[in-house]
């Protein structure tokens, strides 16, 4: 448990300074302790340097989902349609052709190994 406080603690002072020094945006910081919060769900045991490692590349994944937001919306000009084929009823096999290829049958059926 004292580990665990300890590097938080550590962590959260470097995280602060990293917060200052680069001009990003605010929503797209995301602190050690989330990070370790995020592993602890996920049963993962993080070092220090590999919490402020993750923080950074969360940090630029929720960039990508807030430049997706500045992608301007389009208006479609084209209706959907289904581009599959429509079913075609045919001849199935009879129950003799089925059975024909198999390795053991009993009274019509295939024949199986038992699963417990």
């Amino acid at each position: 448990m004292s580990d665990t406080s300890e590097s938080t603690g550590d962590a959260g002072a470097d995280e602060g300074g990293d917060a200052d020094a680069p001009a990003d945006s605010d929503a797209a910081a995301v602190d050690a302790e989330e990070v370790r919060h995020v592993a602890d769900l996920a049963r993962v045991r993080l070092a220090d340097d590999e919490v402020e490692t993750f923080a950074a590349q969360f940090g630029d994944i929720l960039e990508y989902f807030e430049a997706l937001d500045e992608v301007p919306e389009t208006d479609r000009e084209e209706e959907l349609v289904n581009v599959m084929r429509p079913d075609e009823v045919e001849e199935g096999l009879s129950q003799e052709e089925a059975l024909s290829n198999a390795e053991e049958t009993e009274d019509g059926y295939f024949v199986g190994p038992k699963v417990s």
